[in-house]
């Protein structure tokens, strides 16, 4: 074995291998037995140090400190998430959406909403749309894979970073990442390694120019399983700021009498299904125990 050493990505881990791109190639890696007796896998998007072996393979030696992780999908260091809804078929799920930037949040993950298929309905629906998240002061980009309406807005916000797109099947990840990127990802199926009778789901970071993005259908199934209800107030920006102005320091924002969030809603500034979709999660992550949580 050589004392050369690299530093690097994985982006993609397969059977215990992984794939680091360094500066010039991609490396096939083996991690070191000290991980998993440190109880730390290493997965894609994270930054490593390698050390090359003699036929030209690699060993994974130390793991970087991450900015962020998920869990399910298994990625480090994800910049942005940009949401993808479509305009029409499908109509807009509001409490999907809600749920992913509250994780996106949770884990200091910039978020993007992207309404497509902006061509299919009129001017006033996607303007509804946008506005709700206008409110909350969260980046919002009307766009079209067939007409090419908001294409250039997200390659700038995406260029240079570790990025990550999500939303429900059919609202036009695929076209849309084409049209953005010029490379095409399977954002709508999971992706599989056939080996035998065993089939392996893996995620994998693909360069486009210089942006890396995730390919993996995972992110519309993430879970906010592991927050708090008391903690979620954090995670609504619009809700943030009213924090501690109820007429109740202990209030939850539920109903509760004297509750400024909800004056704000009554009074338009707040988006009612921002706060119906706060609501319905606050009470879900209620009723889970300490020991359910998904930490």
């Amino acid at each position: 074995m050589t004392d050369t050493k690299l530093c690097g990505t994985i982006i993609k881990g397969i059977g215990g291998f992984y794939y680091v791109k360094t500066e010039n190639e991609v490396i096939e890696c083996h991690a070191r037995g000290k991980f998993r007796k440190d109880e730390l896998s290493p997965i894609v998007g994270d930054k490593v140090e390698i050390s090359l072996n003699d036929d030209s393979t690699g060993h994974i030696v130390k793991i970087f400190p991450r900015k962020n992780f998920l869990i399910r999908p298994g990625v480090a260091n994800v910049d942005i998430l940009v949401l993808v809804s479509a305009a029409k078929s499908p109509l807009p799920d509001f409490s999907l959406l809600d749920k992913l930037l509250v994780i996106a949040e949770s884990k200091n993950i910039k978020s993007v909403i992207c309404l497509n298929k902006t061509d299919l309905a009129d001017a006033n629906e996607a303007e509804q749309f946008i506005s709700v998240y206008q409110r909350a002061n969260y980046p919002c980009i009307c766009a079209s894979a067939k007409t090419g309406e908001g294409v250039d807005e997200i390659r700038d916000i995406i260029k240079g970073k570790t990025v990550a797109f999500a939303g429900l099947s059919g609202v036009g990840k695929s076209s849309l990442l084409k049209r953005i990127t010029g490379i095409e990802l399977k954002t709508g199926d999971v992706s599989k390694i056939q080996r035998g009778k065993h089939t392996t789901r893996h995620v994998e970071l693909i360069s486009a120019a210089d942006t890396l993005v995730f390919d993996t259908p995972g992110f519309s199934r993430l879970d906010a399983d592991e927050l708090r209800a008391g903690d979620l107030w954090q995670y609504f920006p619009e809700i943030v700021p009213l924090h501690g102005e109820c007429k109740f320091r202990t209030c939850n924002h539920v109903g509760e009498k004297g509750c400024c969030v909800k004056e704000a809603v009554e009074g338009g500034s707040i988006a009612p299904s921002r706060y119906e979709n706060y609501v319905a999660l606050f009470n879900k992550l209620k009723e889970i125990k300490d020991w359910q949580r998904k930490d």
